[in-house]
């Protein structure tokens, strides 16, 4: 059984995503890699990456240390 959501996902968290991801191959990382050091499962990194899936603040925060990065850099320009 699908579920299916009661508001489109927002073009930013889409954008989000993108920019994880870019930041993720611009610094030769492995999504695992990532999702391990972010206390994350792999899965949902990798829905967030889709911008299938929004994120908490607090997620955010430990996506951008796991990257090494200011969160700032990840939602500058969205």
């Amino acid at each position: 059984m699908n579920k299916t959501r009661k508001s489109e996902i927002p073009e930013v968290v889409v954008q989000l995503g993108i920019k994880i991801k870019e930041t993720i191959e611009a610094n030769q990382l492995k999504q695992r890699e990532v999702a391990h050091d972010a206390e994350l499962d792999v899965e949902n990194l990798r829905k967030y990456i889709k911008g299938t899936q929004e994120m908490k603040i607090s997620t955010l925060f430990k996506i951008a240390k796991s990257l090494k990065i200011n969160p700032g850099d990840l939602i500058k320009d969205l």
